[in-house]
C-alpha cells in the first residue's frame, strides 16, 4: 500500500521527534494503513561507537516503538498496546547503513482483536531484523506486546498480570 499524506506528515514528524531522532535513525516508509514501516540506519558521527561500528543502543532504539504505534494505529483508540519485554541479538558489527521492514498482516490485526475480545488481553511477540543492504543480518530484535481493551473510561481494562 502506498504512503499516504496523513502517514507522510506523521513520519516526518516522527523523524523528528527528540527521542527518536537522538538515535540517528529515519523512518523512510509508512504504509497507509500501518502494516509496514521501514527504518534506515546510517553510520554516521550520531551512531558511531567507540570502535567505529553502529552502536547498539542506536540499533534497539531504532526498532524499539515500531511495532508497539502500529498495532496502536492498526487496532484503534478501543485497544491499549504497551511493550512488555525485549531482546536484542546482535549478530554482525553494523559497518554499513542497516535497514528493518516491519509488517502486520491485516489477518494478524484481526487475530489480535478477536483473541483480546474474547479473553480480554492477549501477548505477542514480534521480530524484527536489521540488516545491510546486500540482505546480511546484522542484529534480530523480539518485541513482547500486550494488548488489552480499553473500557469506556479510557482506561486498560482487564487482569493486569
Amino acid at each position: 500500500m502506498a504512503e499516504t499524506w496523513r502517514t507522510r506528515l506523521t513520519r516526518y514528524g516522527f523523524n523528528w521527534f527528540p527521542a527518536y531522532r537522538g538515535t540517528g535513525a529515519r523512518l523512510t516508509y509508512i504504509a497507509g494503513d500501518w502494516s509496514e514501516v521501514r527504518v534506515r540506519v546510517p553510520l554516521n558521527w550520531r551512531t558511531r561507537n567507540y570502535v567505529g561500528t553502529i552502536f547498539g543502543g542506536s540499533l534497539y532504539g531504532a526498532v524499539d516503538p515500531v511495532y508497539m504505534i502500529m498495532l496502536i494505529k492498526a487496532l484503534g483508540p478501543a485497544y491499549v498496546v504497551w511493550d512488555k519485554a525485549a531482546t536484542i541479538e546482535f549478530r554482525r558489527p553494523g559497518r554499513e547503513a542497516l535497514f528493518a521492514v516491519f509488517r502486520v498482516a491485516p489477518e494478524e490485526v484481526a487475530a489480535l482483536r478477536a483473541a483480546v475480545d474474547e479473553v480480554g488481553r492477549a501477548e505477542r511477540e514480534f521480530t524484527a531484523e536489521l540488516v545491510s543492504a546486500s540482505g546480511e543480518l546484522h542484529a534480530t530484535c523480539r518485541k513482547l506486546l500486550s494488548i488489552r481493551r480499553r473500557d469506556r473510561a479510557g482506561t486498560a481494562r482487564g487482569p493486569t498480570s
